[in-house]
């Protein structure tokens, strides 16, 4: 891969023998084109862009251009140039390294952090996604009031096909009728683009559809009840029905007539009610809600352009791969884990598990249960793609790995984290901090900083050891990223948030930041390795520029050389090996963790209560507990622990509960090994001696059975025998009453 470089009329400090020799020592980095440096790529030297192009098209490589700004006038000028591939076949590669790294006032220190960049940029592309495909035929609703809404359907009327819902009354229709009209009020409202289910109930005397709009009901109505919009006021409705005699031969108003009820499909909605619709931080895609009130105007307008455009169909990335196998939202009936549940911004995903008429956040009872390998009831989660916008935080919160991050997936994520950090460590950088940003709101802010820095002499710019990594969404890496890229040489990982960012998200982070944290300052690395960073826009670059110049954290004695796994488990396993292997101090035996966002752990079982009945084995979706065939034993696993809570939520005498924490006796591998967390000695058959439960299942189902009219006498003695002796005493016993003597 070629790649052109360019000092953008001199205002980039870059080195093309520092940064050939840095990149020469990471294998399978081109440093082909690095020993030629720009001045004007995208003005005066462009024919040497051209140039490149046609010999990329020749040798059939991939172009890499270190300019984003100029991006489309290379694209366009690419494809102007004889010899040259389109990029639908070639793709061209671009990466930014003057607002990322040149501009700033440590410019001239950022040759390893500018090879890191390229190396990054080098990579091979994620493997692509399935797509999910919206279909819109260009139908839509506008609600609001009478004027409103007429206003906003004139201005949609040539692309789309317009319908208005009238919510309350008082404002005018034209008179010409240009639009199907509806009015009432709504009583549900839920889809997406495409596919928008409204319903509605009119309660007002007249009914639109049968109006002709010929405003004798308007001249004839003495209290002035009845306004353009055709529509009564039933407030100040007195009962004359004046209206109702004029409209004789339309029959439009009927005061007797039940409510109306109105049910139809829209590709589109445009909202201009006050309240939303919906609720949540991330409406559906092909909803959009403007409200009255400052800059009503502009937010109109920008929402009128964009479903102008809405019409046709529309592919986006599946970004999410689910194994419910892994899943430990229910089982048997019993709720555990819902961290993707609630963290979900969109509503995308809801409970798939029959709860008994119980419901935990915003988990809707299904009509059926999926079944199990054993033959009971698992549940787990349901996420309708058509919702998800891709934030990933759902992979981020998720303990056991069943929700995957799929654009990219996890390995391709680890593998550019890894890249960046070994580049920039053999070209001699220290303290790497990774920045991670959005690639919409995060990447405009990190652009802003990069240009004040240049012109205010007040800003530092993105320091030499700060390395930016646009995600497609800040939510979608989480901790076993973060404690990766720790292993792997990182000083710091720190997010940057933006308005764009749903409470929620902010939320999950701060705790996944907070079990982070707690895991390294218990190894003792100290603290300051993970950081939430959030700025609104360029109001924030001050307090921005401070905040990324933070004392560096400490680091690893020798970085991992290890890749982050597909599976998420694996992944964390690995990087909690390695930093406590590299730990500066010996650490403690077991670190203790916050109980929010706990993905490590134990459980404490109350031997006094626990009976051994071993609901909780059967409820363990991470094969944390198990069972012994030879004996009475509950046997655990910590390792597999993800502290979802589903044996605590099962187990029918309260005996379990959770205690997260991080165990490293025996340096580490206590926590992998089989160890028994209660034992009782077996109940021996008082009729053959054989073993066949333990001793405290017997007990207590001798004493809560023993006032039991069908457990007296010799029944009750029953309870104490096994299944064969129970069935020879039955048929053996004299004083036993059989069917036969009946």
């Amino acid at each position: 891969m070629k790649t052109l470089i360019c000092d953008c009329n001199h205002t980039l400090p870059l080195d093309p023998t520092a940064l050939q020799q840095a990149l020469s020592r990471r294998p399978g980095t081109s440093t082909e084109g690095l020993d030629s440096l720009h001045t004007g790529l995208c003005r005066r030297e462009a024919p040497a862009f051209q140039r490149a192009a046609k010999q990329a098209a020749a040798s059939g490589d991939e172009l890499l251009v270190a300019c984003t700004q100029e991006q489309r006038l290379f694209v366009e000028l690419n494809d102007l140039t004889e010899g040259a591939r389109p990029v639908a076949e070639q793709p061209i590669r671009f990466v930014n390294l003057r607002e990322t790294a040149g501009w700033s006032r440590e410019g001239a220190q950022a040759t390893p952090k500018i090879a890191a960049l390229i190396a990054a940029a080098q990579l091979p592309p994620a493997e692509p996604v399935a797509t999910h495909t919206y279909r819109s035929g260009g139908r839509c609703l506008v609600i609001g009031t009478a004027e409103a809404a007429e206003a906003a359907a004139v201005r949609l009327a040539d692309k789309l096909d317009v319908s208005l819902l009238l919510d309350g009354t008082g404002s005018a229709l034209a008179q010409r009728r240009d639009h199907a009209v509806h009015s009432g009020r709504i009583t549900r409202l839920t889809g997406w683009l495409g596919a928008f289910d409204v319903a509605w109930e009119n309660h007002n005397p007249i009914d639109l559809d049968l109006c002709t709009r010929c405003n004798a009901c308007v001249e004839a109505c003495p209290e002035g009840a009845i306004g353009l919009d055709y529509q009564i006021d039933l407030a100040a409705c007195t009962g004359h029905r004046d209206c109702v005699r004029v409209c004789d031969t339309a029959g439009a108003i009927d005061f007797a007539r039940a409510p109306l009820a109105g049910d139809e499909r829209f590709d589109l909605i445009l909202d201009l009610r006050a309240a939303p619709a919906f609720g949540q931080h991330q409406p559906p895609q092909g909803y959009f809600h403007v409200a009255p009130g400052a800059d009503h105007e502009r937010r109109l307008f920008e929402a009128l352009l964009a479903l102008r455009e809405l019409v046709g169909e529309f592919d986006k990335p599946k970004f999410f791969h689910y194994d419910k196998r892994l899943c430990a939202h229910s089982r048997n009936q019993q709720t555990g884990c819902s961290a993707c549940i609630d963290v979900c911004s969109t509503r995308a995903i809801r409970s798939d598990a029959l709860l008994k008429g119980k419901t935990g956040g915003r988990m809707p009872l299904p009509a059926a249960t999926p079944v199990g390998p054993g033959g009971g009831p698992t549940g787990g989660v349901i996420v309708e793609p058509a919702l998800c916008v891709g934030c990933g935080a759902c992979s981020t919160v998720c303990p056991s790995g069943a929700m995957r991050f799929a654009y990219p997936g996890p390995a391709h994520q680890g593998q550019r984290l890894r890249t960046l950090l070994g580049t920039y460590a053999a070209a001699g950088g220290r303290h790497a901090a990774l920045l991670l940003h959005s690639e919409g709101a995060g990447l405009r802010l990190i652009d802003e900083l990069g240009r004040a820095a240049r012109l205010d002499k007040s800003l530092h710019g993105l320091p030499a050891r700060v390395i930016p990594v646009p995600l497609w969404h800040t939510a979608s890496v989480g901790l076993e990223l973060w404690l990766m890229a720790i292993a792997q040489g990182a000083s710091q990982v720190m997010v940057l948030l933006t308005a764009e960012e749903a409470p929620e998200y902010r939320q999950a982070l701060a705790e996944q930041m907070a079990q982070g944290q707690a895991l390294l300052a218990g190894l003792g690395y100290g603290d300051g390795h993970l950081r939430l960073i959030e700025a609104r826009d360029a109001r924030d670059l001050p307090a921005l520029d401070a905040a990324l110049r933070c004392a560096p954290a400490a680091t690893v004695r020798q970085a991992a050389s290890m890749a982050a796994q597909a599976d998420k488990r694996g992944t964390l396993e690995l990087a909690l090996d390695h930093l406590r292997v590299m730990a500066p101090t010996a650490p403690p035996e077991a670190i203790a963790l916050p109980a929010a966002g706990a993905a490590l752990g134990s459980l404490r079982v109350d031997t006094e209560r626990c009976t051994l009945c071993l609901s909780c084995v059967g409820a363990c979706p991470s094969s944390a507990l198990a069972d012994n065939p030879e004996r009475p034993q509950l046997r655990f696993i910590e390792k597999n622990c993800v502290q979802c809570g589903l044996c605590a939520s099962t187990c029918p005498e309260q005996a379990i509960t959770l205690q997260p924490r991080l165990w490293l006796a025996d340096e580490g591998r206590a926590r992998k090994a089989t160890r028994v967390l209660h034992e009782v000695p077996p109940y021996a058959c008082v009729s053959c001696g054989k073993p066949f439960g333990t001793l405290k299942a017997v007990e207590n189902m001798v004493a809560k059975l023993a006032g039991h009219s069908a457990f007296q006498g010799a029944a009750l003695q029953r309870l104490k025998m096994c299944q064969d002796c129970r069935v020879v005493d039955m048929y053996s016993n004299p004083n036993e009453t059989r069917i036969t003597d009946l």
